[in-house]
């Protein structure tokens, strides 16, 4: 049986909805259902001249296997009218309301993942509403400790971090033993579990430059880092670190690694984006739900122009992976 795969388009004026009904005309090992507006989908497929059928699900009970070129749509209702390429604070709860009827349907076992498109946390907050991303919000729906994972598989590089969405002058104190441990801990079982990678191998970078260079750059690692590790390591788990950043980016040392584990935002995703630009992916380990996401933004300037001008491989490469991830679930459970 296929998996049933949950999919929230994202900002209703962006590239989210574009990307829904290019893709709807390919075949997947899945069955998509779409937390949408049906008359949105319906207005970019016209914008973008695609013929799509349409079927509005009354209820999530009526799932059936979609085909190529339907789109199973579990309708939401935009709060108000949306123009392409114009963000509407209005929409901002419908936003939410999309994510949090996706993972609802997810936890009612009704679907078996899902795959977010891109949203913009500027105009949510603009709201009224505080929000720091997807992750974030996704842990106050489900259960569990969020962790950020992206991942570049054609180059079969994986980035998570300790720290997300974090300015810089917060990092340090954020960074703690009983944290990194839990962050570690996560990273190795869903690996396992989600991923079916044998005593994964994890690379964890110092937070300093040179990893702290014997505590001349910086103590965390000396007082931190390295203690947390000494101990998962005693328990059988399969690290290496605190390395520094600046050279284990490097085929010497990611050629037997599983992922890398940055201390933040921006010490390893620009690498993993620069490498997997196009066809990198979001996903967020350690809760009780799965979730893929597309790595880039709204791309407001090209919601509904032209559907040549749009890159499909973050969405497609998200969109499989939540597969993967389905079945292995499935597996895991059976055993």
């Amino acid at each position: 049986m296929q998996p049933v795969i949950a999919i929230t388009p994202g900002e209703p004026a962006g590239i989210g909805p574009d990307l829904a009904v290019i893709t709807a005309q390919q075949n997947f090992n899945c069955t998509r259902v779409y937390f949408a507006d049906p008359e949105l989908l319906a207005q970019r497929a016209q914008a973008l001249n695609i013929n799509v059928n349409i079927k509005t699900l009354r209820s999530l009970d009526d799932i059936s296997e979609s085909e190529n070129n339907t789109m199973l749509v579990s309708p939401v209702t935009l709060s108000a009218i949306s123009k392409a390429g114009t963000l509407n604070k209005k929409n901002a709860q419908y936003v939410l309301d999309c994510i949090r009827f996706a993972v609802k349907s997810q936890q009612k076992n009704q679907t078996h993942a899902l795959m977010t498109g891109p949203i913009h946390k500027g105009i949510i907050n603009n709201a009224g509403i505080i929000f720091s991303g997807h992750t974030e919000y996704l842990a106050e729906l489900s259960t569990g400790t969020p962790v950020m994972m992206l991942a570049a598989e054609a180059e079969k590089l994986r980035v998570a971090l300790v720290t997300t969405h974090l300015p810089l002058s917060q990092v340090s104190a954020a960074i703690n033993k009983h944290n990194l441990q839990k962050i570690i801990t996560i990273l190795h079982n869903d690996l396992t579990k989600k991923y079916g990678i044998n005593n994964p191998h994890i690379l964890v970078c110092g937070l300093n430059p040179h990893a702290g260079e014997n505590g001349y750059m910086g103590m965390e690692e000396i007082e931190i880092i390295s203690p947390a590790l000494k101990e998962l390591k005693q328990q059988g788990l399969n690290i290496s670190g605190p390395l520094p950043a600046d050279t284990l980016f490097t085929p010497k040392y990611l050629q037997h690694a599983d992922v890398v584990l940055a201390m933040y935002h921006d010490q390893g995703l620009p690498v993993l984006k620069h490498v997997g630009f196009g066809h990198a992916i979001n996903i967020t380990l350690g809760l009780s739900i799965i979730r893929t996401s597309v790595d880039h933004g709204t791309a407001l300037d090209l919601a509904a122009t032209n559907s040549h001008h749009l890159n499909t491989g973050s969405y497609i490469a998200a969109l499989n992976t939540a597969i993967t991830l389905a079945n292995n679930q499935a597996i895991s459970t059976a055993l």
